[in-house]
């Protein structure tokens, strides 16, 4: 169900209206409850609890925006407003807080419904009241980039849940293509023949196996002659068996997920033109479907990348890797990139490491690693960042080949990272955000349903409107 988000005059809105109200307890006939987001009815009035006013934040205002999403879903409430001078009166800072309030109502009604034999297609629609829109123009402006975002984040969790019988590099290089030319992006696709010819042996390599070969997917916003972009990279592997070094059962079953860095690039394209950003970016997304077939990758390989560095094949279920080295080298030569930063559901490791609170982050460059973790305190969507001390090379370094694209059960995460390392020169800056264990949420959250989460559409978006 989609909803739309719009800043009213207050007072000019009869329908159903949520007064924001900090808890006063519970306990009392009259009192706000204390859990944020929770919504009661007092004396006839609809009052949303925005929790204890000391740990108001804009992520509890993220929650709440979910929590009423989710009210009005269940309720069937398809039309209602909510009172915004509450909230600007407990001292936070208007603009960061309709942002997140708006993106947490877009984020909150969330659900795949696609392929449901039943399902709602109600519009439900959220008015923001404030007293004199003429002199809050600045939150108009910050409501409708929030709702951009947020469908941005939504457009990503929709194609990460997307079946690989459905989503394959064909198709989504066919999809890429009808997003670009409806929000004015320029698009391109390189083969997996080009590729070959090119030198890029390990993105190829990886899609042998599949009946839908290797490709790179190519989108530009912005790029001008003489420009240094930005240069977003994202794993897409639309299935990941494993190849032969096969998952087991309880392993492959989410592996639909595995093109999440993908989508996540892709959707915050489309975010980057709607938002109309100055900043010149570029997405690539390195596409491939791990299979196994007479014609697939094996244990013992040796390929040669598209830098000329040979790769001793240990794991071919470490095929992520494989599809960015060459996909970084291909951004590199091609961009010279002001900043260069791949986004990938690469390691189990780092949710050993993290949990399911954050993202890992490895950078070469301090100053790049530094706006990556700002922006993503500020949007919640948070990263840690782990060394890249050059004793770690020790675990893949080749003997037969240059290196190998699996370094044990050690520092997983990191040696994902110190791989990639080996396929940028040392002077671009450049960062990793290795997110398998934000790829999917395990059980409802306060603006997330089970399933794709979209994570780092919101971070990439803030960093880069912070440099535009």
């Amino acid at each position: 169900m989609p909803i739309t988000v719009k800043l009213t005059e207050a007072g000019k809105f009869d329908g159903t209206i949520l007064y924001p109200s900090i808890a006063t307890g519970a306990t009392t006939l009259t009192g706000t409850p204390e859990e944020a987001g929770e919504i009661v009815q007092i004396n006839g009035v609809y009052v949303v609890s925005l929790g204890k006013k000391e740990k108001l934040t804009n992520e509890t205002l993220r929650r709440i925006g979910g929590s009423i999403a989710k009210w009005m879903a269940r309720f069937q409430v398809n039309d209602c407003a909510v009172q915004l001078e509450p909230i600007l009166k407990t001292g936070i800072s208007p603009l960061p807080a309709v942002q997140a309030l708006t993106e947490g109502l877009v984020l909150g009604n969330f659900k795949f419904d696609k392929y449901l034999a039943t399902k709602k297609s109600t519009v439900l629609s959220v008015q923001l009241l404030a007293a004199g829109v003429d002199a809050h123009s600045s939150l108009e402006g910050a409501v409708a980039s929030a709702s951009i975002t947020a469908e941005a984040v939504n457009l990503a969790r929709e194609l990460s849940h997307e079946p690989p019988n459905v989503i394959n590099p064909q198709t989504i290089s066919d999809l890429a293509m009808q997003l670009a030319t409806q929000y004015g992006l320029t698009y391109r696709e390189i083969d997996s023949k080009e590729l070959e010819k090119m030198g890029a042996g390990a993105i190829v390599a990886v899609g042998k196996g599949s009946l839908t070969p290797s490709r790179l997917i190519i989108l530009e916003h912005n790029l001008k002659d003489g420009q240094k972009p930005v240069v977003l990279v994202g794993k897409t592997l639309t299935m990941d068996t494993g190849g032969y070094s096969l998952k087991g059962t309880e392993n492959i079953i989410t592996m639909k997920y595995d093109k999440t860095g993908g989508m996540v690039v892709l959707a915050a394209m489309v975010a980057v033109a709607r938002l109309k950003l100055d900043t010149p970016v570029v997405g690539i997304l390195a596409a491939a479907e791990n299979m196994i077939s007479s014609k697939a990758y094996r244990p013992d390989d040796i390929l040669t990348a598209m830098n000329g560095k040979t790769i001793e094949i240990i794991s071919t279920d470490a095929e992520g890797r494989l599809v960015l080295a060459d996909a970084l080298t291909y951004a590199e030569r091609t961009y010279t990139p002001q900043a260069l930063i791949d986004i990938a559901t690469l390691t189990g490791a780092v949710s050993i490491a993290l949990g399911d609170n954050r993202a890992g982050l490895l950078s070469n460059n301090d100053t790049l690693a530094q706006k990556l973790y700002e922006s993503g305190e500020f949007t919640y969507e948070r990263v840690w960042r782990l060394p890249l001390d050059t004793e770690y090379f020790e675990q893949i370094k080749g003997t037969d080949s240059d290196i190998k694209n699996s370094g044990g059960r050690k520092a997983g995460t990191i040696i994902g990272g110190m791989f990639l390392q080996q396929f940028i020169s040392e002077d671009v800056p450049w960062a990793h955000l290795d997110i398998a264990g934000m790829m999917m949420a395990e059980k409802e959250m306060p603006y997330c349903p089970k399933g794709g989460m979209g994570f780092g559409v919101r971070l990439f978006l803030d960093y880069l409107k912070n440099i535009s």
